[in-house]
């Protein structure tokens, strides 16, 4: 395996599956992965007709690409398991069960899975966290596929939970997810661009704000599943560049040492200096600073470009 493209959640955008196809048709993938969440919308409770005709839209796109897989989301899992939770509808339930029957119908059993593994990289709706694996696996011994059979036979006892592969949100930097030299791509939550962050790769660019309005800019990509690169499929075939740790704050915790410049504005003088992190600001848009201790001297409101590097204490 090599090349995958790569469908973020869906929630009742049928069109979606054209917009793949034109992009799919430009270039060559060995397989083409959905991140689940077929179903549910803003205010879509009662449009029955919208439900089944996204269903009939995935089912027509499996038939073209028979290489096709599928991770199962919260949303789709809600009806299964008839769990309540944001956006359910008790009225569509009978067409979202029709519905996962025919792609059952049309898909074999492995290729609807919680998590799927190709290569280095592993899909699922949210995610792998490490709270995850040392809760059910305590005595984990490094056999990734064992490990992926038996999470995928889980039901909803084990995976209606916040910390497992259809609910757990990393991409505030908080939760610490499975690594083990794979890369992660997941849905979930939505994002604004593709956001890559340690081994997360996070797609959910579909989803949209309650009054229809995109959070996202809408753009698939693909997955190179043996170098663990990425690109977008409407780009020109190469990978994107790993953006650089040190500008994302999220890498960052109180009490990190750090190595830092500081630019004396009346000599025009730079002075490298150490010390360890006091505080962390984080603003909307993206901005970030960090209060640090060197010495005896507390210095304010550093940007992140002025940090040469960082790292534990």
């Amino acid at each position: 395996m090599s090349k995958v493209f790569v469908i973020p959640d869906v929630h009742l955008k049928p069109w979606i599956f054209d917009k793949a196809e034109e992009l799919i048709s430009r270039a060559k993938y060995d397989a083409i992965v959905c991140l689940g969440d077929m179903v549910d919308d803003w205010n879509q409770e009662i449009n029955l007709g919208l439900y089944a005709e996204t269903f009939d839209a995935l089912v027509e796109f499996i038939k073209r690409h028979p290489n096709f897989l599928l991770c199962y989301g919260n949303h789709d899992l809600s009806y299964l398991w008839r769990t309540h939770e944001s956006g359910y509808s008790e009225y569509a339930r009978q067409t979202v069960l029709d519905g996962l029957s025919k792609l059952e119908k049309n898909l074999p059993a492995e290729s609807i899975a919680f998590i799927h593994r190709m290569d280095n990289v592993l899909f699922s709706h949210a995610g792998l966290s490490e709270a995850f694996v040392s809760h059910f696996f305590p005595a984990f011994d490094g056999s990734i596929d064992k490990l992926l059979e038996r999470i995928n036979a889980f039901r909803r006892e084990e995976m209606w939970r916040d910390d497992s592969p259809i609910w757990v949100r990393p991409q505030n930097g908080r939760i610490e997810m499975f690594s083990n030299g794979f890369l992660q791509v997941v849905g979930h939550t939505p994002v604004r661009k593709t956001d890559f962050f340690r081994n997360i790769l996070t797609v959910d660019n579909f989803s949209t704000y309650c009054d229809g309005t995109p959070i996202g800019d809408q753009r698939f990509i693909w997955v190179d599943t043996v170098a663990k690169e990425w690109g977008f499929a409407d780009g020109d075939g190469n990978p994107e560049k790993l953006p650089d740790p040190r500008l994302d704050v999220r890498n960052y915790k109180v009490g990190d040492y750090v190595k830092f410049k500081v630019r004396w504005h009346d000599t025009q003088k730079e002075e490298i200096l150490k010390g360890t992190i006091q505080v962390i600001d984080r603003y909307p848009g993206g901005y970030a600073e960090i209060d640090i201790l060197s010495g005896d001297t507390i210095y304010k409101h550093f940007p992140l470009k002025d940090v040469i590097s960082f790292g534990e204490l």
